[in-house]
This record gives structure tokens, sequence and C-alpha cells, in this order.
């Protein structure tokens, strides 16, 4: 729908897969919706996002992933912030498919951050010529990768007088799948688990994120 209500046509975005071992029909499905498929071979979701934006061809970059669905306006939202010049980049924020105590408290946490720091959730979107200067995602990085490429980006755009943006009247609904599978509270300790193990470094590989993002399929 979101390709559909582009002011441009839904010719002019260009859908890629970055397929990183799936074991369902996710390529199956996409390839029958016109979606490109690249197969992305390292097991490290850096790697995942900098393989999809390696083949795209057009001059914005959008990150989301697999388990988000986009609001209807994403494109025209990403196209006119984009058109600002004073604009570096940004996120589109997210809203849950559910709640529960647990997730509003995980959620008004990432909401106070998103305020302070203008890092927020969702479809990530940059021109593609800063996302190249900067050198896209960290490879070396098992979590946190997002952050990290955002980050960097707020430090581009600052030497240049951008600035980050938050086009929150374009949510992408946000899949509760995690915490499905590991309780409503699990980020409370899983954070924590984070931050002791300093599983968000360059080069670290700690078994907390190998379980939590990479072993589990749920």
């Amino acid at each position: 729908m979101a390709r559909a209500r582009y002011t441009f046509g839904a010719g002019a975005v260009e859908v890629i897969v970055a397929d990183n071992g799936s074991t369902d029909n996710t390529t199956g499905i996409a390839a029958k919706r016109g979606c490109r498929i690249v197969d992305v071979a390292p097991r490290i979701i850096a790697a995942v996002r900098n393989g999809g934006a390696a083949v795209a061809a057009g001059p914005f970059l959008a990150f989301v992933d697999a388990d988000m669905q986009v609001h209807p306006d994403t494109f025209n939202a990403i196209d006119a912030a984009l058109a600002d010049p004073s604009i570096v980049g940004g996120a589109t924020g997210i809203r849950t498919e559910r709640s529960s105590a647990g997730i509003a408290v995980v959620f008004a946490i990432m909401r106070l951050f998103a305020v302070l720091t203008g890092v927020d959730a969702g479809v990530f979107f940059c021109r593609r010529e800063d996302f190249e200067q900067i050198g896209g995602y960290d490879e070396r990085r098992s979590a946190a990768e997002d952050v990290d490429l955002i980050l960097r980006i707020k430090r581009l755009g600052k030497s240049r007088g951008q600035r980050l943006t938050r086009v929150t009247a374009a949510r992408a609904v946000y899949s509760t799948r995690k915490f499905d599978q590991f309780g409503d509270w699990h980020c409370v300790t899983f954070g924590a688990r984070i931050i002791w193990t300093r599983a968000w470094r360059p080069g670290a590989r700690s078994a907390v994120v190998r379980q939590y993002w990479y072993d589990h399929r749920g």
C-alpha cells in the first residue's frame, strides 16, 4: 500500500529483500510481489543491511526489519523529509502491534531516548551518498549496528549544519514476536545483560546476542 500511495508512483520505489538464509517462503512471496532478492551469506545483521543497500539504484535509502509493517504514507513522508536540505536523515518511529505493562515500560524508555537524542526506530532513511561516505553499517558489530549508523549519520549532518528528523506521522508497526517468545518484561534484563557483557562493541561476539537475534527463529 505504501508504494501505491507514493506520489511519484509505485514504480519509483525499489523494494529489495536481503535474504540471510531464510528457511520459509520469504523469497518466493517477495519475488511474486516484484521485489528484488539479494542473498547475503554472513550471519551478521549489519552485513544483511549493507547487502541490500549495495544493489539499490536510487539516491535515497530506507531500511526496515522484515517483521515490521510500514505505514501507508511512509515513502511520501521520507521524500518530503529529504527534500529539505537541512535534514541529513531520520526515522519514522514505531508503534507496537499489542501492548502490556512490560512493553509499555520498554517503549516509554525508547521514546524518551528518541526525544533526547533524535535517534528513533522504525524505518531509517538517509541519502545514498551520505550512507556511502560513512561506510554503511559496521559489520564488526553483531548488535546495535543501527544505533551506531544513525549516530554517525547524525555527526556527519552536524558537521554540515544538518539534523536528524522523526517523521512520526508515518510510524511503522513493530512486531512483538520477541516479547511473545521471551516474555513482556524480558527487555529489562536483556538490556542489562547487553550492557554488562559489552555486546554492543565492535568485534564482540556475545552469547547473549547470538541466542537472541541469531539462534532463535521465532
